[in-house]
């Protein structure tokens, strides 16, 4: 059937906006499915952990003291644990007979609690590496440095309240507020080294503000970038109004976090 030269105009700019509206529709959820929040949750389970203390003549024999997420060697292989330098308990760090476990939960394929060392600290920064017992855990992916942007979208995830709740991970949804610079409260003189002190001298360094709540027990848990579930950075501070109690009744929901490139900077000195 024979049509109009206008009317086969009208047709070829109504195909050519149904193709540019179905291009602009599948980009459009391609970027915003990188890695959706559920399968975020489903992929990185395995690997964030209840870090804490063993003692085989108490009861319980673990006693929990914060979170923490599992990161490659330099082999590529999951025995590292990263943690906060906080939730360590004193002397962690040094020959006093201080055992630090975690505790591998679902989909882990473990579910024993695993002894594990610490090889590594940073307290100005407030961070700890431990190495872990046994076969290697899955590992989470880092983003590069500086790869946090304001207004990004991001979970944490961790254990708040810890064994009151029972060991099962919890996830919390949030955006970066800020990427500024700030100061963790500083070490005892005791717990001073020459390398903390001349990091001390550098003055504050950058921190992540986070529009997410955290309550005590997700110290030490990953911050992980929704699109693209690599670890931004590591939960270490929570804004509180008055006591520490607070923070279970009364969250801010202000949660301040240790970007992963100092994290990366730690990996490198083992």
């Amino acid at each position: 059937m024979n049509t109009s030269p206008q009317t086969q105009l009208r047709r070829r700019a109504l195909l050519g906006a149904a193709a540019a509206a179905s291009f602009t529709g599948s980009a459009w959820t391609g970027a915003a499915g990188a890695a959706s929040l559920p399968d975020l949750v489903a992929t990185a389970r395995p690997s964030v952990l209840p870090v804490g203390t063993f003692n085989a003549t108490e009861s319980p024999r673990f006693g929990f003291r914060g979170s923490g997420f599992v990161v490659a060697d330099a082999r590529g292989e999951g025995t590292l644990v990263a943690t906060n330098f906080h939730v360590l308990p004193a002397g962690a760090d040094t020959d006093s007979g201080v055992r630090m476990a975690v505790l591998p939960g679902r989909g882990s394929g473990d579910g024993q609690a695993r002894l594990a060392r610490v090889v590594a600290t940073d307290r100005v920064r407030d961070l700890a590496l431990l190495r872990i017992e046994g076969a290697p855990l899955p590992a989470l992916a880092l983003a590069d440095a500086g790869a946090a942007r304001e207004g990004q979208d991001i979970a944490l995830m961790g254990y708040p309240i810890g064994g009151v709740l029972g060991y099962s991970v919890v996830t919390h949804r949030g955006i970066v507020s800020s990427v500024t610079t700030g100061a963790l409260p500083a070490p005892t003189a005791s717990q001073l080294d020459p390398r903390a002190v001349s990091r001390l001298r550098q003055g504050n360094f950058e921190l992540l503000q986070l529009d997410a709540t955290a309550y005590p027990g997700n110290s030490g848990g990953p911050v992980l970038d929704v699109g693209t579930s690599r670890v931004l950075g590591i939960v270490s501070m929570v804004l509180v109004k008055g006591s520490r109690e607070s923070a279970l009744s009364s969250p801010t929901g202000i949660t301040y976090a240790v970007p992963v490139a100092y994290l990366r900077e730690l990996l490198r000195e083992l």
